[in-house]
């Protein structure tokens, strides 16, 4: 009888080389610079680059240049294309199998706080505030503050959260950072390649994430212009707090 072989899934076989499965699990937590990535991973910068390179290559990360300094890039996860290829994977191995996640619950006696940070807290934290409270129920306490922030929030921030998600912001005002100086928060999400290298302290115990997300408002002249990149902005964001959920739960 001839062995059948089947293919080995892309997934396996871009993740199961060591230095590539170090990368995916360290840019699961953040998005991070190549530079960050050799402190972190203690390997050399060329061997770093050459593995992100085919992880990029195969659809699991993606890069974006960085606001604060165009020179460089972050890395992050392409959390809906991992998505894809691990149930395909799974498929592959035996049809029953099931790689649904389970939803996260939350305990309403003992709350999380979530603070989302950028620059002028008039589009990205704001659209991230209002999605987390949405996937929550509100079990989680959220907020978003700027840097340095805007007097208004930007309208096609609040469009876009009205339109495709029925969200009302329309009420709400840019907060600046320095007012929550005295608060504690279990995680802290910088959505701001400028708002990360500003953003202070907020004690030990305080998860730290960074999401590189370009600012949609720079996308184009007039709100028209930039109307589609709120919408793209927007459906990151909240592909990125959907996978944020389970990590909301876990031990820093």
């Amino acid at each position: 009888m001839v062995p059948v072989r089947q293919p080995v899934p892309s997934f396996v076989q871009l993740a199961a080389h060591p230095l590539r499965w170090q990368l995916l699990t360290t840019l699961s937590g953040s998005d991070y610079r190549v530079r960050e990535m050799v402190t972190l991973i203690g390997e050399p910068q060329n061997l770093i680059s050459y593995h992100l390179r085919l992880l990029r290559d195969g659809g699991l990360v993606k890069a974006t240049r960085s606001s604060f300094d165009g020179r460089d890039s972050y890395y992050h996860l392409n959390l809906s294309r991992c998505t894809q290829m691990l149930a395909g994977t799974g498929a592959a191995l035996h049809p029953a199998l099931d790689l649904s996640p389970t939803p996260p619950s939350f305990d309403p006696t003992t709350p999380l706080a979530v603070l989302f940070v950028c620059t002028g807290n008039s589009a990205r934290s704001a659209i991230a505030e209002a999605l987390l409270r949405r996937h929550t129920d509100g079990l989680v306490e959220t907020i978003s503050a700027g840097t340095r922030p805007k007097p208004h929030m930007h309208p096609n921030a609040v469009r876009v959260l009205r339109e495709e998600f029925g969200i009302d912001i329309s009420d709400q005002d840019p907060r600046h950072l320095d007012t929550l100086a005295d608060l504690r928060f279990d995680t802290v999400i910088t959505l701001c390649d400028k708002a990360r290298e500003v953003c202070p302290e907020f004690g030990d115990g305080t998860r730290w994430i960074h999401w590189s997300i370009p600012d949609p408002a720079s996308a184009g002249d007039t709100d028209a212009d930039t109307y589609p990149a709120f919408q793209a902005t927007a459906t990151e964001i909240d592909t990125r707090i959907r996978y944020l959920l389970p990590i909301l739960t876990a031990e820093p």
